[in-house]
């Protein structure tokens, strides 16, 4: 008999985690698979072969974009009608049945669509970088150069145009992106610092192409749909970067950041960036990645200084493991330092400013 209690136990953990992160609706989804991945369902069809980590894989984020994916494609329109999207008192006893049946008639459909990684962008992680941005913009006082590792389509390219909210500050920016946040502590320094970006480039294993309708509805599918505002918020961020004609190159982060590092122009600060990423890599490309950084910035001077900044769980930087807490972090060369600058959940649904 299959063993399938790490299954269980994913499904049930990011239950708990959605729930955390304000989306009851998605918590109830990932229960009620689990449940029926417990007693023999169609979910037990579709995931109890899974052949690597599902937490790592974000399995469970995989199957709830599935079921999204088939109500914003029109392919489930009985499930569509009982869909948070629709209507506000949605019900996990009306929305679970209509979902089980398309699990049960559509395994392939659904098969093959887990098969490719979860990619949300989310947009308001760039609340959480922000502080970094501006540091680095105040303190070389040079155009920026920007490299995104992990970017997906790229939404997050263009965190300078976006306006950001918050009880005790705020930022404009020249666009309809408005990213919000329950702000915790100090305002960020050099808040009304001007920045000038001239180069911006990202990489991404499988970009999706956001000027793809059917792929842009793929990447919409993978945000929960209980949460009105991250959807209106990815809305007009994939309006911006289509019309920013934002590219997203495909290639390995490695490979393609040690080609971009020296290319590097001079009399302008290079950022390397990434939000939520470093954890995916194989283990020697992460090493890889750092080792490439870390040579580069050795090697940076005050024309051509270097910064790498990342928004990343704290288990990568000796914390916990097991922690939700993520982290800002900004190291700068010349010189090496290394700052905290936040710390937050995976959605940076709060950010609160530390230093050290």
């Amino acid at each position: 008999m299959t063993d399938i209690s790490h299954l269980l136990e994913h499904l049930r953990t990011q239950a708990k985690g959605c729930r955390a992160l304000g989306s009851p609706f998605t918590a109830s989804l990932c229960q009620a698979m689990a449940d029926d991945l417990e007693t023999g369902g169609p979910t037990s069809n579709i995931i109890a072969d899974w052949p690597t980590g599902p937490r790592k894989d974000a399995l469970a984020m995989r199957l709830c974009g599935a079921l999204h994916h088939a109500v914003l494609s029109g392919d489930a329109p009985d499930l569509a009608e009982a869909y948070p999207e629709d209507r506000s008192d949605w019900s996990i006893d009306e929305v679970w049945p209509l979902a089980q049946s398309y699990l049960s008639s559509e395994v392939e459909t659904v098969r093959s669509f887990i098969g490719s990684p979860p990619q949300t962008n989310e947009t308001r992680r760039s609340i959480a970088l922000l502080p970094g941005f501006l540091e680095i913009a105040a303190r070389f006082d040079m155009p920026l150069n920007i490299l995104e590792l992990g970017a997906s389509v790229g939404l997050n390219q263009n965190w300078d145009k976006f306006t950001y909210q918050t009880e005790s500050w705020e930022r404009s920016g020249d666009s309809d992106v408005i990213v919000d946040t329950d702000w915790r502590g100090a305002p960020p320094d050099n808040i009304k610092q001007s920045i000038q970006v001239t180069e911006r480039a990202a990489c991404d294993q499988n970009p999706l192409d956001i000027h793809d309708p059917k792929q842009a509805t793929q990447l919409r599918s993978y945000i929960w749909a209980d949460q009105p505002d991250r959807l209106a918020r990815f809305d007009a961020a994939v309006k911006l970067a289509q019309e920013c004609r934002v590219r997203v190159d495909k290639q390995d982060a490695a490979v393609w950041l040690k080609k971009k590092l020296l290319e590097r122009p001079p009399n302008t600060t290079t950022i390397i960036f990434h939000s939520v990423f470093l954890q995916y890599p194989p283990k020697e490309t992460i090493q890889e990645i750092i080792r490439t950084i870390e040579t580069a910035g050795s090697a940076a001077t005050s024309d051509a200084p270097l910064a790498w900044l990342c928004f990343e769980p704290e288990g990568l930087f000796g914390g916990p493991r097991s922690s939700p807490v993520m982290l800002t972090r900004l190291k700068t060369w010349p010189g090496g330092e290394i700052k905290l600058l936040a710390r937050s959940d995976g959605h940076a649904t709060f950010v609160e400013s530390v230093q050290g």
